[in-house]
């Protein structure tokens, strides 16, 4: 036995009736009866006297129970002092019942405090009083000395019993809360994890679609400056509108990929090659389906990367390469033998940046740097 479980109290929770099932309850509230019931027979049978005596002995029933319910009370809440004193008051009440001749009360007092005394109290203090209460019992008591020490064992092992039973129960309920808190902080951080991906989604796809709207209004606006003819104008701003209709599209397969409606990645990286001039896709690697995180990291990227081909090297070819390994999806996008458009310096380098941030929160990476050819993004995730 350490030396803590010599010094702590119960726990709350074992000292508590929270965790009883209603069977145990029942059965408690039967053992209290019955305990009451004895206690009350012995006030009226362990006196010849009638009267005052009789109301003498219901007055220390009266008392006994009300110490008792005290020290319930205070030994829940930890509070040494008042629960010493409760009990030797109660202890007390049952020298003054075997004084006043109600032996049986006395008697069933005292095993009530030793019971008590082990199972509620830190058993450096329980064990003490749990003795003097016996002790009592064994002097008054007038069995034959072996049924008195088998009696006395008996009870000491019946309170140590029901305080290793009230700390299990107690165990029990603290683990079921502590359970019940780690459950409540999961879902909690399953809907923060949610928010933020539905933020990124709906972040990426508008910033997707609306820098590609302003590559062609800012071309617009230069071309205006510079007095170019109304069909180049016109050209830009056809293009602008057909982007925002684009982003609206996206802005709806991003929703449809949420509710876990996504195209196949390879149809989607052919659909956004088709529309750049020059572009190709190569796909190797044996095809599966990607998580719905992967997934839709690598189509962030592959739009950026191509958003950004057509903002800072217009006309320049784009190879787009999608490996599947065996535990990773790499994605390539390569551009060369373009030259630097008007819009190289629009940029503010936030898309790659939140790329980035996108794969490394997935225990991936991406890189970009320039090579000797033109400009490489390479994104590897794990799948």
């Amino acid at each position: 036995m350490t030396r803590n479980s010599w010094s702590s109290w119960p726990s709350p929770e074992a000292l508590g009736r929270n965790g009883l099932s209603r069977p145990r309850r029942l059965l408690a509230w039967v053992v209290r009866g019955l305990v009451l019931g004895i206690l009350l027979w012995g006030a009226f049978t362990s006196s010849h006297e009638h009267g005052w005596a009789v109301a003498a002995g219901v007055g220390v029933v009266v008392v006994a129970a009300g110490l008792a319910w005290l020290l319930y009370r205070t030994t829940l809440q930890h509070r040494m002092v008042p629960s010493l004193v409760a009990l030797s008051l109660l202890q007390g009440v049952g020298v003054v019942a075997q004084a006043s001749g109600f032996r049986t009360l006395g008697l069933v007092l005292w095993c009530g405090c030793a019971v008590a005394g082990l199972e509620r109290l830190p058993l450096r203090v329980g064990v003490p009083a749990a003795g003097l209460a016996l002790t009592l019992y064994g002097v008054i008591n007038n069995d034959n000395h072996l049924t008195t020490v088998v009696t006395c064992v008996g009870l000491g092992l019946a309170g140590y019993t029901l305080r290793l039973d009230a700390e299990a129960r107690g165990n029990a309920q603290r683990l079921l809360a502590q359970e019940r808190a780690a459950r409540a902080a999961e879902a909690e951080s399953a809907a923060l994890g949610e928010r933020a991906r539905i933020a990124r989604e709906i972040h990426d796809v508008l910033a997707h679609s609306l820098s590609a709207q302003l590559v062609h209004l800012e071309a617009a606006r230069l071309l205006i400056e510079r007095g170019a003819d109304r069909e180049q104008i016109l050209d830009r701003v056809v293009a602008a509108r057909g982007m925002a209709r684009d982003g609206l599209e996206e802005t709806r397969q991003a929703l449809s990929a949420l509710r876990g409606e996504m195209t196949p990645l390879e149809d989607f990286l052919g659909q956004l090659v088709g529309v750049t001039a020059g572009a190709e896709v190569t796909i190797t690697g044996e095809r599966r389906p990607l998580p719905a995180e992967a997934s839709q990291a690598v189509r962030r990227v592959a739009q950026e990367a191509l958003t950004n081909v057509r903002k800072h090297a217009p006309g320049a070819k784009v190879r787009v390469r999608l490996d599947y390994g065996a535990h990773q999806v790499t994605l390539d996008v390569k551009d060369f033998g373009g030259s630097p458009g008007e819009l190289a310096g629009a940029g503010s380098g936030y898309g790659l940046l939140g790329m980035r941030e996108r794969a490394e929160l997935l225990g991936g990476s991406l890189r970009a740097e320039p090579d000797e050819e033109g400009f490489v993004v390479t994104l590897k995730v794990p799948v």
